[in-house]
């Protein structure tokens, strides 16, 4: 039988995680989150995730290292991150950005 039930998340409401994202939509297998006005850092500490993620830039600008590869981050675009890839961010002006995971980060302390 297929789920229909909608499961909307108010952004007024939405939970944080532990590293200042907001928790947005959740599926079993995708699930989205938001970074807002991150403000400009060195790099991130590198990490290399169980899941993969897209992302989408609203505003400001960001490098991606993925892999030894670097790209710039500019609002409009987007990016993958493939499970299990080493990567890092260095956000270079204050930084919002729209993420998928798949599967959740959030479940079983993914991101912890």
């Amino acid at each position: 039988m297929a789920e229909t039930t909608i499961k909307k998340v108010s952004g007024e409401t939405s939970p944080r995680g532990p590293q200042g994202e907001r928790y947005l939509a959740s599926g079993k297998r995708v699930s989205m989150r938001l970074w807002e006005n991150e403000p400009p850092t060195d790099d991130k500490p590198a990490a290399a995730r169980d899941y993969e993620t897209v992302g989408y830039v609203v505003a400001g600008r960001a490098e991606l290292v993925l892999e030894g590869q670097t790209v710039r981050l500019e609002p409009g675009d987007s990016w993958l991150v493939p499970a299990g890839a080493q990567h890092s961010y260095r956000i270079l002006e204050t930084f919002t950005a729209v993420e998928a995971t798949a599967p959740p980060a959030q479940v079983h302390g993914r991101d912890a």
